[in-house]
């Protein structure tokens, strides 16, 4: 009998450290290290502090913002993604906390004669008073069911699932922050077609008081029919270019009609402002406070630790499970005894399970957790560096449209004045129709060019903000 006992325990060991053997996987720590400075400054100071309502001055974007925080539909479906995580919460904390319900059967039985519960009941019909009138089986009661965390699996659950609730709130944010942009993008665009369309017209009554003139001037023979076909195809051509921009501006109300929630509608706006809007001094402050600043680097950092919660998980199926039922309640042949103290009955019984023998499937479930934390890392290290570009980049746009737009806006001045000197010139027969036609084109060009640069130029103090991690605070 002890030699028994001994293999019983013997195999009991053998079973369990076979279950608890758990493979060697591969690892990777996450690099959070960014450079010290953007440039030569290391001022702390940082754009993205501001409120977006005291970054951006304009009463109308401003307005259009408010309205795109309220009515947005695609920010309206990621608030119900947070609402949907914060449940998978709610379901997560329950599995490791005891199952409580509440039950009640009925049941007849009635069994072969040739069996050994037919031959009482045989029995039991000879001698009536030994046994029951009713073969039957009624329960009512409550039953506990509780699997016991002893590895914590239950509970690094609840917390992976608590961070992907928390990375659901950082992906609204970060949506926010772009939303705030491309609304702002898409407004400063009107603007610039509004001017553009303002500059076209100009050109089109200008073109055409040219080509009156060219038109008398052939009637005087000074000039032939291919001047007029010349000055005309110019004028032509530019009204050709106002339509364009009239499609392209209700295809940009309608964008920002549609991020709004608004059906199509005339947006305001005040585009006489446009060029002289102002870029203010932008403080980037220094790389590391992009870690703090900007919500797609933080919902990359939280979904990187909960992958390292899943790989927890996934190890702890390696592992032995403990359980433990229990009922209590009222048990009876007859439903009027069911009730009595005599018809109570309980149970308490306690389940271990472990894996033995094919567990490809639990293996397969940890190299997949481990891969994926794997590529949580990179995802992490690639948030960084994507945020630390754009914001170079953007940097660097501003600082290069700023010294563009000075440059371009003095070609816009000489190439004005040169305008009225050719008409002059040409008037007095000292220049020829194609000098005219070249300067008025070039002085189309350069106006557009102008209106352009100084788009690039408030996309990029937009796009900074965006990139410091601004506007979702």
């Amino acid at each position: 009998m002890k030699i028994t006992a001994k293999y019983v325990v013997l195999v009991i060991c053998i079973v369990w450290l076979g279950a608890c053997k758990v493979p060697v996987v591969s690892s990777k720590q996450e690099n959070k290290v960014t450079p010290i400075t953007y440039n030569s400054s290391q001022d702390t100071l940082n754009s993205a502090k501001m409120k977006w309502k005291s970054y951006f001055k304009e009463p109308q974007l401003i307005a259009l913002i408010d309205t795109a925080l309220a009515h947005n539909q695609e920010l309206n479906i990621t608030l119900r993604e947070i609402e949907i995580s914060k449940n998978e919460v709610r379901a997560r904390k329950g599995e490791y906390l005891p199952f409580i319900h509440l039950g009640g059967a009925a049941g007849l039985d009635k069994a072969g004669k040739y069996t050994w519960d037919g031959f009482s009941e045989d029995d039991l019909k000879e001698n009536p008073e030994k046994g029951p009138k009713y073969v039957g089986d009624f329960k009512l009661g409550s039953f506990l069911s509780w699997e016991l965390d002893v590895w914590k699996k239950l509970h690094n659950a609840k917390k992976a699932a608590v961070l992907r609730y928390l990375t659901t709130i950082e992906g609204k944010n970060f949506m926010v922050t772009n939303l705030i942009s491309e609304i702002a993008s898409s407004y400063y665009e009107l603007m610039a077609l509004d001017n553009l369309l303002g500059i076209i017209k100009q050109n089109i009554e200008l073109q055409d008081n040219a080509l009156q003139i060219v038109k008398l001037q052939k009637e005087a023979a000074k000039v032939s029919q291919l001047a007029v076909n010349r000055f005309e195809a110019q004028l032509l051509y530019t009204k050709n270019l106002q339509f364009e921009i009239q499609q392209k501006v209700i295809e940009t109300e309608n964008r920002i009609n549609f991020l709004t929630g608004r059906f199509p509608q005339k947006v305001t706006r005040n585009a006489a402002v446009f060029n002289h809007v102002t870029i203010d001094f932008i403080a980037a402050g220094v790389p590391s406070q992009l870690l703090q600043n900007r919500p797609d680097i933080h919902q990359a950092e939280l979904e990187l630790e909960a992958a390292k919660l899943d790989v927890k998980v996934a190890r702890a199926n390696f592992y032995p499970s403990f359980s433990i039922q229990a009922g209590l309640g009222f048990q009876g042949f007859n439903p009027t005894y069911l009730l009595k103290p005599e018809s109570i009955m309980y149970n308490l019984a306690g389940d271990l399970i472990a894996p033995l023998v094919n567990k490809n499937a639990i293996k397969a479930t940890y190299f997949n957790a481990n891969e994926k934390q794997i590529q949580a890392v990179f995802n992490y290290e690639r948030s960084i560096l994507n945020a630390h570009i754009e914001v170079v980049n953007q940097l660097s746009r501003i600082d290069n449209f700023s010294k563009s737009y000075e440059t371009k806006a003095k070609e816009v001045d000489i190439l004005t004045q040169s305008i009225t000197i050719s008409n002059n010139l040409f008037s007095s027969a000292r220049a020829d129709y194609i000098e005219v036609l070249s300067t008025q084109r070039e002085a189309l060009d350069a106006k557009i060019d102008l209106i352009e640069i100084k788009l690039k130029q408030l996309d990029a103090q937009v796009n900074i903000y965006k990139a410091l991690g601004g506007g979702w605070n």
